[in-house]
């Protein structure tokens, strides 16, 4: 039987940082195709306190940046750090900030189906690549078609109340173990790993678990 490794991501779909962690990490997976990780995704909202609806992007980097120019400096080390990992991100385009508990629900759903790193593939490119409104019930639906979920129902449920309460449970239980940032990885419920760390990184920590288990199995 081969040993497996629980890693939980802690994240949130308009987080540039986190669109950049997972891509760092597939590239390091790709290297490795009989890698231990088991990936589940968990909520984090960056703007818990965002209107259901979104709110114009403008008015929301004038909030919490100060500014355009304030914005475009805080970003920067993003921009950065995407191009290198190969990433454009449509950062002009973006006309609204949404509020992001029913991609999380999504995400959820996707889960359950086996599909959460294709929904969450399917939320990065939407947001940042086309710069889609991931709040926008349609576009999530739509984004549920591509990964082979049913829109209909998707819909369906994006209309109901389902899973919002468990969706804001599992983001305020990650805070208060201490996840003040995402992304977050906790490697086998022990090891929290902050930040969008380079492939690299993810390439020793996959050497070390192999070497563990050959070690264990070899006692």
């Amino acid at each position: 039987m081969t040993q497996t490794v629980k890693l939980d991501i802690v994240s949130d779909p308009i987080c540039p940082w986190c669109y950049i962690g997972k891509t760092h990490l597939d590239k390091a997976l790709a290297e490795v195709p009989n890698h231990p990780f088991v990936i589940e995704w968990h909520p984090f909202q960056l703007n818990p306190d965002m209107p259901e609806g979104g709110m114009d992007r403008r008015d929301y980097l004038e909030r919490k940046f100060g500014g355009k120019d304030a914005a475009v400096r805080a970003y920067a080390p993003v921009v950065e750090h995407a191009e290198n990992a190969g990433l454009t991100i449509d950062f002009e385009g973006m006309k609204r900030t949404p509020n992001t508990l029913d991609a999380h629900r999504l995400i959820h759903w996707a889960g359950i189906e086996g599909k959460q790193n294709a929904v969450v593939d399917a939320l990065f490119d939407a947001y940042f690549v086309h710069a889609r409104d991931i709040g926008d019930h349609e576009v999530l639906a739509d984004i549920a078609d591509s990964v082979g979920m049913d829109a209909a129902v998707v819909l369906k449920l994006l209309k109901s109340d389902a899973d919002r309460d468990d969706i804001s449970t599992r983001d305020s239980h990650s805070r208060q173990m201490g996840v003040n940032s995402v992304p977050t990885f906790i490697v086998a419920n022990q090891h929290a790993v902050p930040g969008a760390q380079p492939p690299e990184l993810w390439a020793k920590v996959i050497d070390d678990i192999m070497s563990q288990f050959e070690a264990s199995s070899a006692e």
